[in-house]
């Protein structure tokens, strides 16, 4: 199974490895730094990298690669979602998953990659059963475990490792009950140079805050549940009453977890929230080019485009961009090439533009085709896919909980071309 497990920033710098069986040299992530040249972004990497006697498995999260060695045939998928989850633990025990904290936090981050696999093989997962086999960091149980020399590894065996219910520990009791649910959902799309749209679909995840005493049994039902067509679950979930009658079914695990995810890939459900009018031009003479890039609303149901960012990558003959933008601020990195436009909050009554002139090298050829544009956008108290919660019940336990749904559509991978 997984042999080892290197952590490598994004300047290259191998700062945490772990092995489970055999050392195996660092070297063997020489062919990963080989892919990671050839690819422009860092999420382009080929997630599986063969080399002569192993497999690199790797995955990208928060400025980190998570590189997994494995010297068998296994089902690259497994290994890909072990590596998130060690990657959603690191952002659970100590609020984000960063170098900075992992370095903080190395002998935790050991003692958990170590109760996480065991010979290679997963073993404990869960939340709530890593949280009592090892104490999450405070500063208060840092000082302690200085002065004394104890360590933050719980001496009794979890209560949910000896249940049929794993996912859960027994006892669990709050003041305020309260269930809180996201539906996120990202928006994959390649929009041609007239707007049309050439491929679109939707990633989304339902993610669950669940705090509530005893051992509830909920059910959730949607208004429109049709819409999903390739759903993945968590273990909690009962998979037969999703088939017979499309409501999940499911005794939560204490705090908070993935529910579920799922695939929309119906072009005609994926709603396109903006429009780009764009025209970059490089003239054959004078060195120098034309930019124009006009931004608007087309479906956003009423809400408000926030967090709006165009990037582009411009060809390496442009030396300079001298441009003025009606909304929002722009830089470019004469180094990397990036023109970045930060636009912010959509105006539907007054739409961002940016235009100007572009500085080419002297001499150089024209570039042979233009830059494709780069989308980052958000979308609060709306699931663009059109998919809503109808209702949360509970049963087993007597009280009534605190129930909320939140809706977040943003951009995935959204590319405009020119």
């Amino acid at each position: 199974m997984i042999h080892s497990l290197f952590l490598i920033n994004n300047a290259g710098d191998l700062f945490l490895e772990k092995h489970w069986k055999s050392v195996i040299s660092r070297s063997v992530c020489d062919y990963f730094f080989e892919a990671r040249e050839k690819a422009v972004e860092p999420d382009n990497v080929p997630p599986v990298i063969r080399t002569p006697h192993h497999y690199l498995i790797n995955i990208y999260r928060e400025k980190i690669f998570f590189v997994s060695v494995i010297q068998t045939e296994v089902p690259p998928l497994f290994v890909i979602e072990f590596l998130h989850r060690v990657a959603e633990t690191f952002q659970d025990y100590f609020g984000e998953c960063s170098e900075t904290t992992i370095k903080d936090n190395v002998v935790i981050v050991y003692e958990l990659l170590e109760e996480m696999l065991d010979n290679g093989f997963p073993l404990a997962t869960e939340s709530n059963i890593l949280k009592e086999l090892i104490r999450p960091p405070t500063i208060l149980r840092s000082m302690v475990n200085t002065i004394t020399g104890s360590s933050n590894v719980g001496e009794t065996l979890p209560t949910g490792q000896l249940s049929n219910i794993p996912w859960r520990r027994a006892g669990v009791k709050y003041t305020n009950n309260e269930a809180y649910f996201d539906v996120v959902e990202e928006i994959d799309a390649i929009l041609d140079k007239s707007g049309t749209t050439v491929f679109a679909e939707i990633q989304g995840v339902i993610d669950a805050c669940v705090k509530l005493s005893g051992m509830p049994d909920l059910t959730l039902s949607f208004m429109n549940p049709r819409l999903l067509d390739d759903v993945s679950f968590h273990p909690c979930v009962r998979y037969k009453r999703w088939e017979s009658e499309r409501v999940i079914s499911f005794i939560p695990p204490d705090g908070n977890f993935q529910l579920m995810s799922y695939h929309i890939s119906a072009q005609n459900l994926v709603a396109i929230p903006i429009y780009v009018k764009q025209n970059i031009s490089f003239f054959e003479t004078g060195s120098s080019g034309r930019l124009d890039i006009a931004v608007g609303p087309k479906q956003t149901m009423g809400k408000t485009v926030e967090c709006l960012v165009v990037t582009v990558h411009m060809p390496k003959v442009v030396l300079s961009a001298n441009l003025s933008a009606t909304q929002g601020t722009y830089n470019y990195d004469p180094v990397t090439k990036i023109l970045l436009w930060d636009i912010g909050k959509l105006n539907p009554q007054k739409l961002p533009n940016l235009k100007g002139s572009l500085s080419l090298q002297s001499g150089a050829p024209k570039p042979e085709e233009n830059p494709s544009l780069n989308i980052d956008l958000k979308i609060q108290q709306l699931a663009i896919s059109g998919l809503k919660v109808n209702r949360l019940d509970m049963y087993g336990e007597k009280y009534k909980p605190f129930k909320g749904v939140k809706y977040v559509t943003k951009a995935g991978k959204f590319q405009v071309r020119t």
